[in-house]
């Protein structure tokens, strides 16, 4: 929001939240009936509108998924800040514009006869389009938004999109709705010209101007340098038609400069042009793809889990995973997503985040949950990881934290496998477990007598019921088998303290696996705590009992670049198989943490601390 918002500011339909979309459904719902039904009204410039619309949609999420992986991998990057949630927020509504635009094509078309005899093609409409928009579009363009600079303004509008220091390419259309306004009738004008005065206008000349407005607002704003220099070279009067997003993005941090739209000439007129832009268009270039020191691997959950990454939807990563209706709409498109990352996925870069001293990555492993369930996957999941290990070596990364979600002890044995076949790596393997155990064990309320323990075996869940019934704590089982196991892994001293009770459920604070059921939650104290062992929370089905969150911890205020929340988790909280990695590389730790070896829990709870993290203890 402005700092001091003026008259239409907010967008009409605002109200209507997540249903906005209602405002264009009747439109679309005639336009297809017109043409199933063959009706002699059936016009296809009608139904393209609709068409359109869903292009640009498209057209923008492209360039959101690949301005986050390019600027995650750092290469070519101009501005390197930290982007926070309040911008992600702000920025959510970047489909407003193409709404209203919509909204103004179906008008026009129900207003202007000549929209509706509008040709397919026309050559010379193409030219016309390209001339007008050279002319008055950029001429006015400049001078329009040099007043928006002005106080009086800026203020009550313009400072809304310079909220953003460090763009993505939806920062390009993010402005109150009064700017948006002018900004059509600008763009009008090629497009009315053609269809009304010289009747040269097209379906392809409107599509195509408008491709090439969000293109080069989606490119201006991105954040890296994406224009290679000998196009400049070949073309030197280039300089003067296109800018470049190293251009816009000094506009972003000096304000008073580089004021044109697409085209930087009348900066040059009017003297107005940065002096620094060939210079930091230069460094840009040059900036080289960033070598972390920490690299946290993960994976895929759900099928939907693809639209929640960092690289996905940018509204859905800032909030923690949930199912939305309108994704199962997006049934064919997550298969496929599916069926690629099986058959030809690679482990990608998914975040890029600095803290003190050291910058850290997030590298997804592109398989599901699913995968991990399946025998015959093992292998193929071992090798991908394996080869993430290798290169995360050859680049000179010291640490690796297995945050694979508690699956990698079936597997590779918590990562032993990797450092018996290359013995000599360099990088550390971390597989977090004593952090996890150290975030359980201070999840417990303090003076607590006796625990229920409910959940799969694995190192870190025998970890906490050791060092539980160490301290003189009661743990409970239900289960025999559960029992017999735990017990084998106690000294005897300890195993007095381990119990089990088929039939009692009285215990107050429960320790839990994702395969906790319905029925056993059923049996549950009211105002009992439920604390999660693993990254996979439990299905909730009890309101009066409290659930805190899986093992992790939030992150300090300088831990920058958070802006998409971790499966589950909330914003700004991570889990404890990433702080483990983070806090390895900033101590220096030389050791590996895998296999059946368990770090010392107070040591690496205690750096965790001082380091600024803290205990997550808000119910999930």
């Amino acid at each position: 929001m402005a700092s001091t918002p003026g008259i239409l500011t907010h967008w009409p339909w605002e109200p209507l939240g997540s249903f906005k979309y209602i405002i264009v459904a009747p439109f679309v719902v005639h336009s297809i009936y017109l043409f199933v039904v063959g009706a002699e009204e059936r016009n296809v410039t009608y139904l393209l509108v609709m068409i359109f619309m869903l292009w640009r949609m498209l057209h923008n999420q492209l360039w959101i998924s690949y301005s986050r992986y390019r600027t995650a991998k750092g290469n070519n990057l101009i501005v390197d800040r930290s982007i926070d949630f309040e911008q992600v927020d702000r920025e959510r509504n970047w489909d407003d514009q193409i709404l209203l635009m919509g909204v103004l094509f179906y008008a026009a078309y129900w207003g202007l006869d000549a929209v509706k005899e509008m040709p397919f093609w026309r050559t010379d409409g193409l030219i016309h389009t390209l001339l007008l928009h050279i002319g008055p579009v950029e001429f006015l363009y400049y001078w329009f938004h040099r007043s928006l600079h002005h106080h009086f303004l800026y203020s009550r509008y313009h400072s809304h999109h310079h909220s953003s220091i460090v763009t993505e390419p939806i920062t390009s259309v993010i402005h109150p709705f009064a700017e948006h306004i002018v900004y059509f009738i600008l763009f009008a004008i090629p497009m009315l010209s053609t269809v009304l005065l010289t009747k040269t206008g097209s379906v392809v000349s409107v599509s195509i101007y408008v491709t090439y407005i969000d293109l080069m607002n989606n490119m201006g704003h991105c954040n890296f340098e994406v224009i290679p220099k000998w196009m400049f070279t070949i073309f030197p009067p280039l300089k003067y038609l296109m800018y470049t997003p190293s251009f816009h993005s000094l506009h972003h941090t000096q304000f008073r400069t580089n004021y044109s739209l697409f085209m930087p000439f009348y900066d040059y007129i009017y003297g107005t042009m940065d002096n620094s832009t060939d210079t930091l268009y230069e460094t840009s270039l040059k900036k080289l793809e960033d070598v972390p020191e920490v690299v946290h691997l993960t994976h895929l959950t759900t099928p939907q889990s693809v639209y929640h990454l960092r690289l996905g939807f940018a509204g859905l990563a800032s909030n923690p995973l949930t199912s939305k209706w309108y994704l199962w709409l997006m049934w064919p498109l997550t298969l496929w997503s599916m069926i690629s990352a099986w058959i030809y996925g690679r482990t990608f870069i998914t975040e890029r985040n600095t803290f003190k001293k050291i910058k850290a990555q997030s590298w997804a492993v592109p398989r599901y949950r699913i995968h991990y369930l399946l025998q015959w996957q093992r292998e193929a999941i071992n090798k991908l990881i394996e080869e993430a290990i290798l290169e995360a070596e050859d680049k000179g990364i010291k640490v690796v934290s297995l945050g694979l979600l508690n699956q990698g002890e079936y597997f590779n044995r918590n990562g032993e496998i990797y450092l018996e076949k290359h013995p000599k790596l360099k990088v550390k393997v971390v597989d977090g477990s004593s952090l996890a155990v150290a975030v359980v064990l201070n999840s417990i309320p303090v003076g607590t007598s006796q625990v229920l323990f409910r959940g799969r075996f694995s190192k870190v869940a025998y970890s906490i019921v050791s060092a539980l019934c160490h301290k003189g704590i009661q743990v409970t089982t239900i289960n025999k088998v559960e029992y017999e196991k735990l017990k084998k892994a106690l000294t005897t001293e300890d195993s007095t303290n381990l119990s089990i009770s088929e039939k009692g459920y009285n215990q107050k604070v429960w320790l839990v696996g994702e395969d906790l059921t319905e029925s056993e939650q059923s049996m549950a104290l009211k105002g009992t705590i439920i604390i999660p062992l693993s990254q996979f929370p439990p299905k909730k089905t009890r309101k009066d009992c409290i659930y805190l969150n899986t093992p992790s911890m939030l992150a300090p205020k300088s831990f920058g670049n958070l802006h998409s929340c971790e499966n589950w988790l909330p914003r700004r909280v991570i889990s404890a198989w990433r702080v483990a990695g983070v806090v390895h590389a900033l101590e220096g730790w030389n050791v590996d943490e895998c296999g059946d070896r368990l770090f010392d829990v107070d040591k690496v709870w205690e750096a965790s601390l001082e380091h600024g993290f803290r205990p997550s203890l808000t119910p999930a």
